[in-house]
């Protein structure tokens, strides 16, 4: 299987950090608490597909289990749908993600490899088809209120998933320099747009400002070519 690194992924351009249409916390929470309303059909996914529940209505695609920060699946089409489910698969390779280079921090040979799994189950014959991937990389500042900055997350990650269309959220733990990476996967940058612009996401733009030292993030096309058997990753234009 090819991998395809498009050059340009090294010199994107930070996206300032007040645009709207993105969640901007990125830090290390405890486990959130089980949403009181019963979840019916939710599948949680790993690299093995007799886990899969492909007629799920609602996916966990994110840190956060409860019922409200789920992926609406029936709100997908097929190929939106696998590709959240392969995405379930996505875990980091390496301790200094923070600070590594995006396309050498995460195991995409596997998440791809259970996306050409999941097709051939179905059925299905993978087209070529185009994502919008957002990269935050940040680092906080100290003694900050955690509690206050893991809500804000939490309740943006739900405003984009009733827009629809946030196939997958990741965040990682701060290192000991408090830098951290966290990434969003989108069917598309309307959908991100769409996302973003709910009252949540704009306490969160505003609390960034005292909360980080820094924080930027990179807009990307993710492009899966036909059979899902390569794939690339360039600057969002």
């Amino acid at each position: 299987m090819a991998k395809v690194l498009s050059p340009r992924l090294a010199h994107a351009t930070p996206v300032d950090l007040v645009k709207p249409g993105f969640s901007v916390s990125e830090i290390e929470f405890s486990r959130p608490s089980e949403s009181k309303n019963e979840v019916k059909k939710t599948s949680i996914a790993n690299s093995q597909t007799s886990s899969i529940d492909l007629n799920a209505t609602h996916l966990i695609s994110s840190p956060y289990p409860d019922f409200e920060n789920q992926l609406q699946l029936d709100h997908l089409d097929l190929p939106n749908q696998l590709l959240a489910f392969a995405l379930t698969a996505l875990k980091p390779i390496r301790d200094d993600y923070a600070t590594a280079p995006y396309l050498e921090s995460f195991n995409w040979s596997e998440v791809f490899a259970l996306l050409r799994t999941l097709s051939k189950q179905v059925g299905y014959e993978w087209k070529k088809q185009d994502f919008y991937v957002v990269i935050f990389r940040s680092k906080l500042q100290a003694n900050i209120d955690r509690d206050r900055l893991g809500l804000l997350d939490q309740m943006s990650h739900q405003e984009a998933c009733a827009s629809g269309g946030l196939l997958k959220y990741w965040f990682g733990s701060p290192d000991v320099e408090r830098q951290n990476l966290a990434t969003c996967l989108w069917r598309n940058h309307s959908d991100a747009v769409a996302g973003g612009g709910g009252p949540w996401h704009k306490q969160a733009r505003a609390a960034a400002r005292v909360m980080y030292d820094r924080i930027t993030f990179h807009t990307h096309k993710l492009t899966i070519e036909d059979g899902a058997d390569e794939w690339q990753l360039e600057a969002f234009s």
